[in-house]
């Protein structure tokens, strides 16, 4: 697992002193020495786009290419939210879990894919491209994360019994001689806090927390609960 907190501190510590070139080099030899998954961990902790890193990259690999002019500080293009103050809080109140469904918002139950994403944002003025939702995420430290089951609910019966008549069910039909078959049918996805598959992005360190087990719980006071 790369140590993104520990890149992150050398980067700030040296980066007072770096101009565009060195900036990117450092980037890039972060980003080799961690090895897979680098560039997304270097990306996430310097607030350096992808392309740049790759760019360091690839001058690492060919020396001869470093020679020319490096633009003065503050050269290049602003950033996004520079040139459009009210983009990050109206993608913050996208992403955030208690705006889904709100029929005044413009996004309502839908993936909070990059695209989709995108397109709501320039659906409310908004100048921009997919390729810069991630990095605008990464501004609000939301990251995707995948359910935690921590939710230990109470003990049900049924649980156990439903496994002991299927073991049960099992040795009386080997013991006739018959054949037992175990069939994988489409599973049906519980509605509340039970575990599904997939990631959403979600404030860092804070995922959503779901039941231990996806056994059904009658208990409406219960989060996953049948409910009234």
């Amino acid at each position: 697992m790369i140590d993104t907190s520990a890149i992150r501190e050398r980067f700030r510590a040296v980066e007072p002193d770096l101009n565009e070139r060195s900036r990117r080099l450092l980037a890039a030899v972060e980003a080799k020495t961690a090895g897979h998954g680098g560039i997304a961990a270097v990306s996430r902790s310097t607030g350096i786009a992808r392309s740049t890193i790759g760019r360091g990259l690839k001058d690492r690999a060919a020396p001869g290419g470093l020679a020319g002019a490096i633009r003065r500080p503050g050269g290049g293009c602003p950033p996004l939210i520079e040139k459009d103050p009210t983009l990050l809080e109206d993608l913050g109140q996208l992403v955030e879990p208690a705006t889904m469904g709100d029929p005044m918002r413009p996004l309502m139950w839908v993936s909070k894919s990059h695209a989709k994403l995108a397109a709501a944002l320039r659906e409310m003025g908004h100048k921009i491209a997919d390729s810069s939702i991630p990095k605008l995420l990464g501004l609000l430290k939301y990251r995707r994360q995948v359910n935690r089951k921590t939710l230990e609910g109470s003990h049900n019966a049924d649980r156990n019994a439903q496994f002991e008549h299927i073991n049960a069910a099992v040795i009386a039909t080997q013991a006739a001689g018959q054949p037992v078959i175990s069939i994988d049918t489409k599973k049906k996805e519980l509605i509340g806090a039970f575990k599904n598959g997939g990631s959403d992005y979600r404030l860092a360190g804070c995922p959503d927390k779901v039941n231990v087990h996806d056994f059904v719980n009658k208990d409406r006071n219960w989060p996953g609960g049948l409910g009234e």
